[in-house]
Order: C-alpha cells, then structure tokens, then sequence
C-alpha cells in the first residue's frame, strides 16, 4: 500500500503545530479582549441547514465545493464550509439567547476546491459574530478588532470595505437583470484573482453592460472622494441606504486607521447571505492572493433558519489559520521544534532525575527527560538541535551536594543551583 494523505488535506510537525498555536493564541486574545467568549459546532451539518437558499445558496462556489456524505439512516449531511451558517443555526435553535449575542469560534472547514499557496481543502478558521444589533458600530469594530490582530501578530496588513447594498444597486445601474446578480456577484468577487480579462470571459451579461461595470469599478481617490462621485449616479434607494451605511462605517475610524482600509466597490464576497457591510483583510506584500480575513452584514439569515417574519441581525469576520501561517513563515519566522525549556540529563541517576523533572513540571516549567539512557554527548547534541534552552545534569555527584549544573546552551555557561533556586530562575 503506498501511504498518501487525500488531496488538500495536510499533517502538521511540531514545528508548524508550535506556530499555528502561537498565533491563535494571539488571535483568542484579541477576540476575548473585545468581550465574545467561546462556542463550538459540528464538523458536520445537515445538508439542508448547509444549502438553504438564505444562506450560501445552492448556486454559491461553497455550496459546489461541499463534502457531501450520509449517515445509516440515508440522512444527507455536508461538512461544514464555514463556521457562519453553523452559528446562525445554533442561535435560530436557541431561544433564551440574550441579544447582542457574541461568540467566536475556532476549527476547521473543509471545501472541495482548488488547491494553492494558502489555500487547502481542509482548512483552520478562526470566526467572531455579532447578533442582534443593526448599528454600524458593530460592524466597525470588527473591522477595527482585524486591525488589532494583524498589529499583535506583527503583520502588515489592510481592509478592503464595501456594501452589498449598493454593489446590487450600482450592478442594476450598469444594466444587470435580477436573474443575472448572483452570478455576476459570484464573478466580481474573482476580479483580483482572474483579472478584468477572466472576469469578461466568465461573465455572459452584454458586452457594454460588462465595460460600464469594470468602469465604475475603477474609480479612484479617498473614501470621501469616491461617495461623492457614487452619490452624483442615479442609483435606488437601497443602494442609497448602502452607501449610508458605508460612510457610517467609516466614520468609526481616525485618520491614522483610514491608511490600513480601503473603499473597494468591487468587493463582492461571493456567499448569498451577506446583506450589508462586507469586508476582506490582506496582507500588504505577500505571495498569497488568498484574503487573510473576510466577512460582512447578514441579516436575514437567523431569522429564516428560525422561520420569523422578523430580522436577527448578525455581522461577523473570519481568520484564516493557514494563510496567517504561511504568511507569517515567508515573513522570516524562525522555527520552533518543541515547545520544551529544559532538557534533563540523568547521569546514573535516572530515579532521582524523574522526582526532580516531576517537581520542574508540577512548578509549571517545560521540561523533558532522557528516557533512552544516551551519553552526555548525544544528550548535548539532541538539546542542542532541538533548540532547548537550558540542560540540566543530575549525578551522583549532584545529589550529595543537592546542586544541580544547569547549562545554557545559547551561551555555553554554566552554573549550579539548588532545586529551588532553579525553579525560581525558570519560571
């Protein structure tokens, strides 16, 4: 049998696991910081919760990238494809909520789709939602929280920000019909990826309709400079309301803030559900052209799941785990090959070195042990390979005099400490 993982699926070392926790421990911060605590959610969805019309909708990419699978009672089920329709599932079934209501919620999600640098099949995304406020406030700080994550992860990035509303609004300016927008929002959102001229290709709308929409969307300036232009057209009243909403948006940030986001009228995001504001974070010089974060405005889609006539309004954002990673690698990380801060060294002593590795560890410090009975050489050697910052020799010798040479292996100097003493130093 020749052993091989399924396509876009990946194994992790201890090296890319130490980073990948390094980072979502930076991004839990930020999000408990910002007061959303933790919830958790299938991996595994019904399929008629996954392509309900409301939510990614039948026709999406999401929904054509789908695991599908079925269980013994022949129910269609789907892997989950996000972590968003599964949390406007959780709070339709869950009555007693208090609003707003604010979680975040970490793990993978799977699409079948294709692979490239960042993006994989099976995938780690790293989600905040707000539910049960319209105000814009809401909307702004999840674009100001992406901000506070990419500056504790030390990654420059920016946001582009647009509207739903009035992307639908100004598509029907250019001559888009009703049955042509979802799959023209489809289209649109690819523009960075397959440029004007793939868009033109993939697109089945008219030639002039197609030129006056790669048009409109070429205009440039300051946000300010660009309402003002959006508000010279003859749009309708919810891309009025969209247009706003935006400027309301943007009315959260300083001048300072406004360098990291940019007004992009072509920004689409390609799921049905997003109804408003919608948002996408990149990083400023990368070989990825994945989105690094990405989310908006949905605010039909609770409400349909709980079958009010009603809205449950809900905005949130997702990270994603992996682009972060391979980003933060091309950046110059230099790699961690375990998370130990010292390595003990039994010299025929090995009981006596695991009761003094015990009480290292019941102090809280990381701490391995010898357990192949090596030389000190090989010891050495290993620790130093490894990177572990400190060794520490117990021996016959050590015992009678209850001090213990502890060596860093940085430096190479060395000194002898009580057992005491040493875990004092350590932690």
């Amino acid at each position: 049998m020749e052993l091989q993982l399924p396509k876009g699926m990946r194994d992790f070392s201890p090296e890319e696991k130490i980073l990948r926790d390094e980072i979502l421990k930076k991004i839990t911060e930020t999000f408990e910081t910002y007061g959303f605590p933790p919830l958790e959610t299938p991996i595994v969805e019904r399929y008629d919760v996954l392509s309900a019309k409301f939510a990614a909708g039948e026709t999406s990419d999401a929904m054509k990238e789908t695991f599908k699978l079925s269980d013994q009672g022949k129910r269609n089920l789907g892997l989950r494809f996000d972590l968003t329709v599964p949390f406007a599932r959780y709070v339709a079934m869950n009555k007693d909520i208090k609003f707003p209501f604010k979680r975040y919620q970490i793990g993978e999600v799977f699409r079948d789709g294709p692979i490239k640098l960042g993006r994989y099949r099976e995938f780690w995304q790293c989600d905040v939602d707000t539910a049960g406020s319209k105000n814009m406030i809401a909307d702004a700080e999840q674009i100001k929280l992406a901000l506070d994550v990419f500056e504790k992860l030390e990654l420059p990035m920016y946001m582009k920000v647009n509207n739903r509303k009035l992307l639908i609004s100004l598509l029907k300016y250019c001559g888009v019909k009703a049955k042509e927008l979802e799959k023209t929002i489809i289209t649109i959102d690819k523009l960075d990826k397959i440029g004007e001229a793939g868009v033109k290709k993939e697109l089945t709308l008219k030639t002039e309709v197609t030129n006056k929409i790669l048009k409109l969307f070429k205009i440039t300036g300051t946000s300010e400079q660009i309402f003002a232009k959006i508000q010279e057209l003859d749009i309708d009243e919810e891309g009025k309301q969209g247009l706003i909403e935006l400027i309301d948006v943007f009315s959260y940030f300083n001048t300072k803030l406004l360098r990291s986001i940019k007004l992009d009228l072509s920004l689409a995001r390609g799921l049905g559900y997003y109804t408003g504001t919608i948002f996408e974070g990149f990083q400023s010089s990368s070989e990825a052209t994945s989105s690094i974060c990405g989310g908006g405005r949905y605010d039909n889609m609770i409400g349909e799941y709980a079958g009010k006539n009603y809205q449950i309004p809900a905005v949130g954002i997702s990270f994603g785990l992996d682009v972060i990673a391979e980003a933060i690698k091309a950046a110059g990380y230099e790699t961690k090959k375990t998370i130990t801060k010292i390595y003990v060294i039994p010299i025929k002593a090995q009981k006596s070195a695991a009761r003094i590795t015990d009480k290292l560890r019941k102090a809280g410090v990381k701490t391995d042990m010898d357990v192949a009975c090596r030389g000190i050489t090989k010891n050495l050697d290993y620790a130093d390979k490894m990177k572990i910052p400190y060794v520490l020799f117990v021996g016959v010798d050590e015992l009678k005099r209850n001090k213990f040479k502890l060596k860093n292996m940085k430096t190479g100097s060395e000194r002898f400490f009580s057992a005491q003493d040493l875990i004092a130093k350590l932690k």
